[in-house]
């Protein structure tokens, strides 16, 4: 399969750059329309009881989304500003499609008791169409920031998605801005050229515009998180980088014996295709688990980051094989080196780990084990505006919020509704609950309870709440909604689906290996020493971000718990990434054990020869997830900073020493397989042409 697509791709290269020509247009053109369509609505989960009472109240509720405006400055009862804010309340009650705006002067606690700051919500009505609501929502947002005061910061609603959206778009932007000159640069370092240094940003172009393009179109189906845009932009550059530089190196390494050009690329798609396509199968199979949960975000960013994987695989085995096709001849072919000098480094380091294997075991596994320790108390909560950079408008917000007054204000209560029928004696127990409540009828007879929880809303006082009113309402006809009842309800669907996700990428990701390597024992293996790396690099991030030790060098502070998209999506990613650099080693020491027949001498061969690649492919991944984090949005620090450490670790602790070490523990048994699943995997399993057998060096 892979031939004929090596065969394909070189007898019409000008074809295939033309057709991925028009998918970049169409990603660049087509799909950057997605950030228009983003949504801040993490934690919905459909068919619990809090999403169902969402959607109960959209269709009986007259009233609509709200936004908040908060007005600062050193006295803000002074008759001009009472003035213009006057006004201001009057020319928004008579707009089109606002419900209601209170008079803040005169409504209790929109004023703040040190008279520096006043609060302004609006409520829109219910029921107006997207369009509708978005000219509205924007006339509103105009007229308010048209408030002439010293500071005037207006978010919340529909409004903060659009802000997360534009923060996101230009987070994205500074990232490329950042991260591919740097990627250039250090590909000229490696490649000693600009042709050869190029063409791996080419296939990078390409995955960032086929993630633009996924996300645009699952965008038309469920929503997408503001958080994909980073996620996915930066893990497809990062691994179309990957991808090319496996392809090139290679690609090089075979134009030493092969003049020819198209047949090098033929020979390069044969061997290092085959990696990359099993890496990229391994990378969709570890994502295939966020599908296991209800969550609509989990399963957009699952497919979404899935497809992204896909389309940077589908260029390295397509446009790559073009463009060497027809600009292959201008790369000179890699240096002819002394027998033994290749990879001496990483050989010497196979040597040493391969001798003193039980010693580097018993090193590496309990300092990696040490390190993932604070994973046992890993918290996960949604998050307030803190999450966000000082500059942007809904931190503003937020902050003159906690600066002017009392605790608790702007944060969204616990939401109970109470359908006709009702105890009323379970009613007042309920209202009792806080000494804030307040109630309104809806059309039809129900009854809407909003309690004011204590602290954040997604603090431990607001889902005690959540959990001690569904305990005193027994078998009343009432449900509980809000963002503090989502949060409990997202928690109980990821301790319930955890394990049933574990199993299905632990099962994918077996099956994948054993149709790699033919052996049962090196997927367990790997998967025990891919689980080690990402427990390090997960434990750091919730030592570092929830803890808040030394958060303060990334721009961020102890938030006591991590964002609860934070450690499903490192989980799912790293877990794949670690694969890429197990198979770009394992083919490596394949070939060579193919060759010689020498289990030991094939893991220093594999690791000499796989080394420099995996080393360097590591470290442009660091610099990729690196640039993303410049942007000062904490779930994307946390993934990025977990990813940035699950890579490292596992290219250097894991795959340099531990790797090496339990190959040779387990010698020539690392190969094994039993008979029936040895004749099946020659049956059906994907290989290259066999590699010409030499004799075992002494």
């Amino acid at each position: 399969m892979l031939t004929a697509l090596a065969r394909t791709a070189t007898r019409r290269p000008l074809t295939v750059i033309a057709l991925w020509a028009l998918f970049l247009l169409l990603g660049f053109g087509l799909g950057t329309g997605v950030f228009a369509r983003l949504s801040d609505n993490v934690p919905e989960v459909p068919g619990t009881e809090s999403e169902a009472a969402a959607q109960y109240l959209d269709r009986a509720d007259p009233d609509g989304e709200s936004i908040t405006a908060v007005v600062k400055g050193p006295a803000v009862d002074g008759p001009a500003l009472r003035e213009e804010v006057g006004r201001a309340v009057a020319e928004l009650r008579s707009l089109s499609g606002v419900a209601a705006v209170p008079d803040p002067y005169a409504t209790p606690g929109l004023a703040s008791e040190d008279g520096r700051a006043l609060l302004i919500p609006v409520t829109f009505d219910g029921g107006l169409d997207d369009d509708a609501e978005e000219r509205v929502i924007d006339a509103t947002a105009e007229r308010l920031h048209a408030i002439e005061a010293p500071e005037v910061h207006v978010s919340g609603g529909p409004l903060l998605g659009t802000q997360l959206g534009g923060q996101a778009q230009e987070d994205v932007r500074n990232a490329e801005l950042i991260s591919l000159p740097v990627v250039l640069a250090l590909l000229l370092v490696i490649f000693g050229g600009l042709r050869a240094a190029g063409l791996p940003l080419v296939v990078a172009v390409s995955g960032i515009a086929g993630a633009f393009l996924a996300l645009f179109v699952f965008s038309q189906v469920t929503d997408i998180s503001v958080y994909a845009i980073q996620v996915t932009t930066m893990l497809g550059l990062g691994l179309a980088v990957d991808y090319a530089l496996l392809m090139l190196v290679r690609f090089r390494e075979e134009r030493r014996t092969t003049p020819d050009v198209t047949e090098a690329v033929h020979r390069t798609v044969a061997a290092a295709g085959r990696t990359v396509l099993f890496s990229g199968l391994t990378v969709a199979v570890s994502l295939t688990g966020l599908l296991v949960f209800p969550s609509v975000f989990l399963r957009s960013m699952g497919l979404a980051v899935a497809a992204v994987v896909v389309i940077d695989m589908l260029a390295a085995l397509t446009l790559l094989p073009a463009l060497l096709a027809r600009f292959g001849a201008r790369i000179p072919a890699a240096k002819e080196r002394p027998d033994g000098a290749e990879g001496r480094v990483f050989a010497r380091l196979a040597r040493f780990a391969a001798r003193r294997r039980v010693a580097v075991i018993a090193v590496t596994v309990p300092a990696l084990l040490v390190l993932a320790l604070p994973v046992s108390g890993l918290r996960i909560n949604i998050g307030d505006a803190t999450q966000l950079p000082a500059d942007t408008e809904a931190r503003q917000l937020h902050d003159t919020l906690g600066a002017h007054f009392p605790p608790g204000t702007g944060v969204a209560p616990v939401t109970v509704v109470m359908e006709p029928g009702t105890d009323p004696a379970t009613a007042d127990r309920i209202r009792a609950l806080s000494s804030r409540a307040g109630s309104r009828e809806l059309p039809g007879g129900a009854t809407v309870v909003e309690l004011p929880p204590p602290g954040p809303v997604d603090g431990d006082g607001a889902t005690a709440l959540v959990e001690r009113v569904r305990e005193l309402r027994g078998e009343e006809p009432v449900t509980v909604t809000g963002t503090a009842a989502r949060l409990v309800d997202f928690r109980e669907m990821l301790a319930e689906r955890a394990p049933w996700a574990a199993l299905t990428v632990l099962a994918g990701i077996f099956a994948l290996l054993f149709a790699f390597t033919g052996s049962v024992l090196l997927p367990l293996r790997t998967i025990a020493t891919t689980l080690l790396s990402l427990g390090a690099a997960l434990g750091v991030v919730v030592w570092v971000f929830q803890d808040g030790h030394l958060a303060g060098l990334l721009g961020s502070q102890e938030l006591g718990a991590l964002s609860l998209t934070a450690p499903p999506l490192i989980i799912a990613i790293a877990f794949g990434l670690a694969m890429d650099y197990e198979l770009f080693i394992l083919a490596r020491m394949r070939e060579a054990r193919a060759r010689s027949g020498d289990d030991r001498e094939a893991v220093i061969t594999g690791l000499a020869r796989s080394g420099r690649v995996v080393t360097c492919a590591a470290l442009l991944l660091a610099i990729v997830f690196g640039a993303f984090m410049t942007g000062g949005f904490a779930p994307i620090l946390q993934i990025g900073l977990g990813l940035t450490l699950a890579v490292l670790i596992d290219a250097t602790i894991v795959r340099m020493l531990l790797v090496p070490a339990t190959m040779a523990l387990l010698g020539r048994y690392a190969w094994w397989a039993p008979r029936p699943l040895r004749r099946a995997h020659d049956r059906i399993a994907l290989t290259e042409a066999p590699p010409q057998r030499e004799p075992a060096r002494l």
